[in-house]
Protein backbone atom coordinates (compact mmCIF):
# COMPACT_ATOMS: atom_id res chain seq x y z
CA UNK A 1 0.00 0.00 0.00
CA UNK A 2 1.29 3.20 -0.52
CA UNK A 3 1.33 5.93 1.80
CA UNK A 4 -0.85 8.97 2.05
CA UNK A 5 0.42 12.20 0.68
CA UNK A 6 -2.29 14.72 1.23
CA UNK A 7 -5.21 14.54 3.93
CA UNK A 8 -7.98 16.73 3.75
CA UNK A 9 -9.69 17.00 7.34
CA UNK A 10 -13.51 18.06 7.27
CA UNK A 11 -14.44 19.80 9.97
CA UNK A 12 -17.90 20.73 10.97
CA UNK A 13 -17.15 22.20 14.62
CA UNK A 14 -19.44 19.58 15.96
CA UNK A 15 -19.28 18.08 19.33
CA UNK A 16 -16.97 15.27 18.80
CA UNK A 17 -14.82 17.12 16.04
CA UNK A 18 -11.82 16.52 18.13
CA UNK A 19 -12.28 12.66 18.07
CA UNK A 20 -12.19 14.08 13.93
CA UNK A 21 -9.15 16.11 13.93
CA UNK A 22 -7.22 13.73 16.16
CA UNK A 23 -7.33 10.61 13.74
CA UNK A 24 -6.34 13.47 10.51
CA UNK A 25 -3.34 14.37 12.80
CA UNK A 26 -2.38 11.16 13.67
CA UNK A 27 -2.19 9.67 10.01
CA UNK A 28 -0.52 12.71 8.52
CA UNK A 29 1.80 12.49 11.32
CA UNK A 30 2.71 8.67 10.43
CA UNK A 31 2.54 9.13 6.88
CA UNK A 32 4.42 12.39 6.85
CA UNK A 33 1.43 13.71 4.74
CA UNK A 34 -0.05 17.40 4.17
CA UNK A 35 -2.78 18.36 6.14
CA UNK A 36 -5.26 19.93 4.58
CA UNK A 37 -8.63 21.53 6.44
CA UNK A 38 -11.76 22.29 4.88
CA UNK A 39 -15.00 24.24 6.66
CA UNK A 40 -18.51 24.33 4.21
CA UNK A 41 -20.95 26.86 5.38
CA UNK A 42 -24.83 26.10 3.77
CA UNK A 43 -25.76 29.13 2.69
CA UNK A 44 -29.08 30.53 4.01
CA UNK A 45 -31.65 32.11 2.14
CA UNK A 46 -32.82 35.47 3.54
CA UNK A 47 -36.01 35.30 2.01
CA UNK A 48 -38.66 33.96 -0.90
CA UNK A 49 -40.62 35.62 -3.12
CA UNK A 50 -43.34 34.04 -2.41
CA UNK A 51 -43.26 33.62 1.69
CA UNK A 52 -41.48 37.23 2.18
CA UNK A 53 -38.41 37.52 4.82
CA UNK A 54 -37.37 34.62 6.25
CA UNK A 55 -34.88 36.65 8.58
CA UNK A 56 -35.69 40.22 9.42
CA UNK A 57 -33.83 43.14 7.51
CA UNK A 58 -32.47 41.26 5.32
CA UNK A 59 -29.51 40.37 7.16
CA UNK A 60 -27.11 38.51 5.25
CA UNK A 61 -26.68 35.68 7.82
CA UNK A 62 -24.08 33.39 5.04
CA UNK A 63 -21.36 36.10 4.94
CA UNK A 64 -21.75 36.19 8.98
CA UNK A 65 -21.09 32.27 9.38
CA UNK A 66 -18.16 33.07 6.75
CA UNK A 67 -16.57 35.53 8.78
CA UNK A 68 -16.90 33.08 11.95
CA UNK A 69 -16.15 29.68 10.44
CA UNK A 70 -12.75 31.69 8.74
CA UNK A 71 -11.36 32.82 12.22
CA UNK A 72 -12.13 29.46 13.85
CA UNK A 73 -10.20 28.23 11.02
CA UNK A 74 -8.00 30.15 11.27
CA UNK A 75 -7.61 29.38 14.79
CA UNK A 76 -7.67 25.26 14.63
CA UNK A 77 -4.86 25.38 11.84
CA UNK A 78 -2.53 27.86 13.98
CA UNK A 79 -3.60 24.67 16.65
CA UNK A 80 -2.63 22.07 14.44
CA UNK A 81 0.43 23.72 12.69
CA UNK A 82 -1.26 23.91 9.49
CA UNK A 83 -0.17 26.91 6.54
CA UNK A 84 -2.98 29.16 5.85
CA UNK A 85 -2.77 27.85 1.69
CA UNK A 86 -3.98 24.73 2.69
CA UNK A 87 -7.29 26.02 4.89
CA UNK A 88 -10.68 26.89 2.80
CA UNK A 89 -13.93 27.79 3.79
CA UNK A 90 -16.66 27.43 1.12
CA UNK A 91 -20.32 28.41 1.31
CA UNK A 92 -22.39 25.15 -0.90
CA UNK A 93 -23.35 21.30 0.12
CA UNK A 94 -20.51 20.06 2.06
CA UNK A 95 -20.64 16.99 0.41
CA UNK A 96 -20.12 18.68 -2.97
CA UNK A 97 -17.88 20.61 -1.64
CA UNK A 98 -15.92 18.12 -0.18
CA UNK A 99 -15.56 16.13 -2.84
CA UNK A 100 -14.31 19.51 -5.01
CA UNK A 101 -11.66 20.43 -2.95
CA UNK A 102 -10.14 17.06 -2.54
CA UNK A 103 -9.95 16.86 -6.30
CA UNK A 104 -8.55 20.31 -6.58
CA UNK A 105 -5.66 19.77 -3.88
CA UNK A 106 -5.42 16.14 -5.25
CA UNK A 107 -5.69 14.72 -1.81
CA UNK A 108 -5.59 11.14 -1.11
CA UNK A 109 -7.50 10.40 2.05
CA UNK A 110 -10.56 12.52 2.77
CA UNK A 111 -10.71 12.56 6.53
CA UNK A 112 -14.88 12.97 7.66
CA UNK A 113 -16.87 12.28 11.21
CA UNK A 114 -19.80 9.98 10.61
CA UNK A 115 -22.88 10.32 13.26
CA UNK A 116 -25.35 8.30 13.41
CA UNK A 117 -27.92 9.43 11.93
CA UNK A 118 -32.09 8.99 12.12
CA UNK A 119 -35.96 9.43 10.56
CA UNK A 120 -34.84 11.77 7.23
CA UNK A 121 -31.58 11.93 7.22
CA UNK A 122 -30.85 8.26 7.41
CA UNK A 123 -33.19 7.74 4.33
CA UNK A 124 -31.60 11.14 2.32
CA UNK A 125 -27.98 10.15 3.44
CA UNK A 126 -25.05 11.46 5.62
CA UNK A 127 -22.89 13.47 4.54
CA UNK A 128 -20.00 10.52 5.32
CA UNK A 129 -21.91 8.40 3.38
CA UNK A 130 -22.12 10.62 0.34
CA UNK A 131 -18.22 11.56 0.30
CA UNK A 132 -17.77 8.14 0.33
CA UNK A 133 -19.72 7.14 -2.62
CA UNK A 134 -18.50 9.92 -4.71
CA UNK A 135 -15.15 10.70 -3.78
CA UNK A 136 -12.33 9.34 -6.20
CA UNK A 137 -9.63 8.67 -3.28
CA UNK A 138 -9.67 7.03 0.22
CA UNK A 139 -12.22 7.96 2.71
CA UNK A 140 -12.11 7.29 6.61
CA UNK A 141 -15.39 8.25 8.06
CA UNK A 142 -14.50 8.08 11.65
CA UNK A 143 -17.71 6.86 13.61
CA UNK A 144 -18.25 9.57 16.65
CA UNK A 145 -18.84 7.79 19.62
CA UNK A 146 -20.87 9.25 22.78
CA UNK A 147 -18.79 9.60 25.83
Amino acid sequence: MESYQRILLAADFGDHFTQVSARAIDLAGRYGAELFLLHVVESIPTGDAGYGPIVPFEIDLTEQLMEAAEKRMAALGAELGVAAERIRVEVGSPKHEIIHIAEQYAVDLIVVGSHGRHGISLLLGSTASSVLHHAKCDVLAVRLRED
